[in-house]
């Protein structure tokens, strides 16, 4: 009878899949691979990067949530478990530091969501001298920082709301961009060439050093590993709720791709290139609402709705991944005391002063580029080289887990595959592909962005390398 009531209680893999839809992607996914692939050159290699990448990797997301469901710190549980301590400390100074690029951005943002919010464009926005756009982005972020140490909780909602408000918008701008052609016939819609040459990507240097775009888009699939034991039946069920949130985000990507080509010219798209990048779903939006008579509504309603999401993700970024690394069991042996100092509002006011330097710094870097549009361009190539670099725990976990099979398998855990060679082959080929778009995402033809894409990295992989030492060097001094 209990158990029963307990499966009763349970998800159908519909929920869960179309939960991690939600979670997983964004219009701006969209976008970004439109711009920077072509057009509808893009979709034969989201089919690919779906197939060959997203699908085993959001399954072995679903095998490490299924054998560790007590675990509530993610990817660093999994690896302390399968690897040990210390390795689980830099899994979660790796999640804690891909995020330094990520609030640089946010400020960014929000701030030309404004722009679009208040005047129905940027032109003024982008017309003022890079350094002034940078000393308002910095003071942006610094009154968030300020916010984040108060621990505002109302920004939780907000970013919940606009983020569900921003999801239903990119679900409504395919539907009613397809609808377009029959309310207005006239508009002055694209003519899309269906010959199979305008499918195929040019397989050239810009391609394959924009491929971390793609690999950055599908990634996220680990925060749904928490619900896998809450499905109906898991071990058959997970796998179809992982087919099913790859169905819809194929879906999503290329008849989001082909509304977007009935809008914009791929050559005109690389002609402006900074500015398609910093502007495009915005632009989108606008282009839609023209169609429909009702001028700007459509874009204002998103901007709005942006500018809630990028700031309350932006304070969510400062606050979220410092409380997991700083308050995880492996903080108090690998980081210094001095950056688990907590103020009276429960926040950790010197980990806050750190993501202030880091990612303040980079903020106040960035003024020696040309424009704002430029900077908008380089942060959204420079996060989808390093935010992919946390995925590389998922794979090491998993390749981890396989190896110890018969000690955390028990029979009733999903598995995604009983073939220990294929298991392995499909997580070193994770590992691999994400290394490979990484570093190839680093190429840039400016000096300054090569230099940047190089070392953002560096720094931060030496800094969370220091750390331990340093208080391995405080223990001895108190001893």
């Amino acid at each position: 009878m209990e158990t029963s009531q307990e499966n009763s209680k349970k998800m159908m893999w519909p929920t869960l899949a179309t939960m991690a839809f939600s979670i997983v992607w964004s219009f701006g996914n969209v976008v970004n691979g439109f711009i920077y692939f072509d057009g509808t050159k893009v979709i034969l290699s989201w089919i690919i990067i779906f197939l060959l990448f997203f699908i085993p990797y959001a399954l072995m997301v679903g095998e490490l949530g299924s054998v560790f469901q007590n675990s509530e710190g993610g990817v660093s549980s999994w690896i302390n478990a399968t690897i040990g301590p210390k390795w689980a400390y830099y899994a979660g100074w790796t999640f804690w530091a891909v995020h330094v690029v990520y609030i640089s951005s946010k400020g960014t943002g929000g701030l030309r969501g404004m722009s679009w919010g208040i005047f129905g464009n940027t032109t003024w926005y982008d017309s003022l001298p890079t350094t002034w756009t940078q000393l308002a982005t910095l003071a942006v972020f610094l009154f968030f920082c300020w916010v984040a140490s108060r621990g505002v909780p109302v920004i939780k909602t907000l970013s919940t709301i606009a983020g569900s408000s921003m999801f239903i918008m990119s679900i409504l701008f395919i539907i009613m961009m397809y609808a377009a052609p029959m309310i207005n016939p006239h508009a002055g819609f694209n003519n899309i060439s269906w010959n199979w040459k305008n499918f195929v990507p040019d397989f050239n240097l810009k391609y394959f050093t924009s491929l971390s775009i793609l690999v950055f888009a599908v990634g996220g699939a680990e925060k749904i590993s928490p619900y896998v034991n809450k499905l109906k039946d898991p071990s058959r069920n997970f796998p179809k709720s992982m087919l099913g949130l790859a169905g819809m985000v194929m879906i999503s990507a290329i008849l989001g791709t082909i509304a977007l080509a009935m809008m914009f010219d791929p050559k005109v798209v690389n002609a402006n290139l900074n500015e398609y990048i910093s502007n495009g779903p915005y632009m989108a939006f606008d282009k839609l609402g023209q169609y429909y008579g009702v001028g700007g509504l459509f874009m204002y309603i998103y901007a709005w709705c942006n500018v809630i999401g990028q700031f309350s993700a932006l304070v969510i970024s400062i606050d979220a991944p410092l409380r997991i690394l700083l308050g995880s069991k492996e903080a108090k042996d690998y980081i210094p005391k001095k950056l688990l100092k907590v103020n009276k509002h429960g926040a950790y006011i010197n980990g806050i002063w750190m993501v202030v330097c880091l990612s303040g710094g980079l903020i106040v870097l960035q003024a020696i580029m040309p424009n704002a549009q430029a900077v908008m361009a380089q942060l959204v190539k420079l996060n989808s080289i390093v935010m992919p670099m946390r995925y590389l725990w998922v794979f090491i976990a998993y390749i981890a887990l396989r190896k110890q099979a018969s000690k955390f398998h028990n029979g009733q855990n999903y598995e995604m595959t009983k073939h220990q060679w294929l298991a392995y082959t499909l997580g070193v080929w994770g590992l691999i592909v994400t290394v490979a778009c990484c570093l190839m995402g680093m190429y840039s033809d400016d000096p300054f962005t090569l230099c940047l894409n190089i070392a953002t990295p560096i720094v931060l992989f030496l800094l969370g390398m220091i750390l331990p030492t340093i208080k391995h060097h405080q223990d001895a001094k108190e001893q």
